[in-house]
C-alpha cells in the first residue's frame, strides 16, 4: 500500500489525537484523549509470557539464549538483536543477530507453512557485536557490526552459502541497513553520537563486492534539502568516515532503518527521534520527537529497531523505555502495540513480519535476567491490519 508522508498534510488534534499521540512539524503534540489505545485498541493484561497485547493477539516463545530451540538440536545464541523474515517454500525463516563480542554472528529458525519450527542453525560466526542489519531484495541478510571500524557481512538465511564480508560498504560503527530497489542503493545508519547517514551504490545491483559509499550532506536544521557526496576512504582509517566530508549531517546515535515507497525512515537513540527522508524530493524532516509531546507521557521512548507492515504501519521497538513495540500509522497515530513486563533491564530487538504479514517476531535481548545469556525470542499472532 502506498504510504504518504507522516507530516505532510496531517490533521493534528482530530482522529489521531484519540489514540496514543500524533506527529507534527515544529509544534507541540496534541494531548491524547485516550492514552495507550491505538488502531488495535488498548493493551490487555500480561499473558503467560509476560506480554501485554491488544484483544485477539497471542504470543509464544520461539527460543531462549543458551537453550535448545524447541523441535531442534540447535542452541540459540546470546543477546538476540536485529532480524528479518524470508520466504522458504511454503514456510519461512527468521534470522537474528547476536550482539556479543567476541563471537557475534547470526542464527536462523525455519518454520513450516503452519508456523511449526522445523529447524535452526548458524549462518554467521566469529564476528563482533552484530547489532542490526537489513534484508536485500535478492534474499540475503546484511549483518552489521556495531563496533569501531566494523564491517557488514552478507549472509545466506538458508544456510547454504558461506557469509561474505562486504568491505566496500565501509568500516564504521554499523547499525542498520535498508535496501532501495528503485535507486538500487543500500542505506546505512551509524551508531555514534556524531554519526552520519550513508548510502552504498553497488557497481552491479545484486552484487555488493564493489561500489561507492556516500554520505548525506545537509544543514543543521531538523528539515530541509540534502545531497550525497562520496566518502573518499570507506576504510575509515586513519580518518573516520563520518569526519571525511565537510557538511555531512550528524545524527545522534543512528539505529533502525526502513525503506518503503520512495521514503526512508530511521531512528536516532541519542535524542529519541524518528527521521524521514523523502527521496523523490531530496528533502528530510523530523517525523517524531518525544520531547515535543505536550505534558510529557510520550507514547514512544527509547527508539531503536524499526520495520514496516503491508498496511503501511511502522513498528518501532524500544531500547529501554517501558519495553514496548509502538505502532505509527499512515494517518499519524502513535501508540503502543505491545509491552513486555518484568524485563526492565532489557531492550526489544529484531521486529520482523512473516512473509504473509500474520506473525510478528522480535526478541527481548536480555530477558528477565538482564544478562546477554537471558535473551528470549517471541512470536505474536493475531489480526494484523492488511
Amino acid at each position: 500500500m502506498e504510504r504518504r508522508s507522516f507530516l505532510r498534510g496531517a490533521v493534528i488534534g482530530t482522529s489521531a489525537a484519540a489514540f496514543g499521540g500524533t506527529l507534527m512539524r515544529g509544534a507541540a503534540y496534541a494531548a491524547p484523549a485516550q492514552p495507550g489505545a491505538g488502531p488495535y485498541g488498548a493493551l490487555g493484561a500480561a499473558d503467560a509470557n509476560g506480554i501485554l497485547l491488544p484483544s485477539g493477539f497471542s504470543s509464544r516463545v520461539i527460543a531462549r539464549s543458551g537453550q535448545t530451540v524447541p523441535g531442534t538440536s540447535y542452541t540459540w545464541h546470546n543477546a538476540p538483536d536485529g532480524g528479518a523474515c524470508f520466504v522458504d517454500g511454503s514456510g519461512w525463516i527468521y534470522v537474528s543477530n547476536s550482539e556479543i563480542n567476541p563471537g557475534g554472528g547470526a542464527s536462523a529458525v525455519k518454520f513450516s507453512s503452519t508456523g511449526a519450527v522445523t529447524g535452526a542453525y548458524r549462518i554467521l560466526s566469529n564476528t563482533r557485536t552484530n547489532c542490526a542489519g537489513g534484508k536485500t531484495p535478492w534474499n540475503t541478510w546484511l549483518s552489521c557490526e556495531e563496533v569501531s571500524l566494523g564491517y557488514v557481512y552478507e549472509t545466506d538465511p538458508y544456510g547454504v552459502n558461506a557469509a561474505v564480508r562486504r568491505a566496500a560498504m565501509g568500516r564504521f560503527k554499523h547499525e542498520a541497513a535498508a535496501a532501495d530497489p528503485v535507486r538500487k542503493v543500500i542505506y546505512l545508519t551509524e551508531d555514534e553520537t556524531s554519526g552520519c547517514f550513508y548510502r552504498f551504490i553497488p557497481t552491479t545491483w545484486g552484487n555488493l563486492t564493489a561500489g561507492t559509499l556516500q554520505v548525506l550532506v545537509a544543514g543543521s536544521a531538523t528539515s530541509g534539502s540534502f545531497t550525497w557526496q562520496n566518502v573518499p576512504d570507506p576504510d575509515g582509517s586513519p580518518t573516520a568516515t563520518r569526519s571525511q566530508v565537510s557538511g555531512s549531517k550528524k545524527f545522534n546515535g543512528g539505529e533502525g532503518c526502513h525503506y518503503a515507497n520512495d521514503t526512508v525512515w530511521f531512528t536516532t537513540k541519542g535524542d529519541n527521534r524518528l527521521w524521514q527522508l523523502n527521496l523523490a524530493t531530496s528533502t528530510y524532516e523530523l517525523a517524531y520527537d518525544d520531547s515535543l509531546v505536550s505534558g510529557g507521557g510520550a507514547p514512544l521512548t527509547g527508539v531503536d529497531n524499526v520495520t514496516g507492515s503491508s498496511s503501511g504501519d511502522l513498528f518501532i521497538a524500544e531500547d529501554g523505555g517501558n519495553m514496548e513495540v509502538c505502532v505509527i500509522t499512515p494517518d499519524d497515530v502513535v501508540a503502543p502495540f505491545l509491552r513486555i513486563s518484568g524485563q526492565s533491564g532489557s531492550e526489544i530487538t529484531g521486529p520482523a513480519f512473516s512473509p504473509d504479514g500474520k506473525r510478528l517476531y522480535f526478541s527481548s535481548q536480555r530477558g528477565t535476567s538482564g544478562s546477554s545469556s537471558g535473551g528470549i525470542t517471541y512470536e505474536v499472532t493475531g489480526p494484523f491490519r492488511a
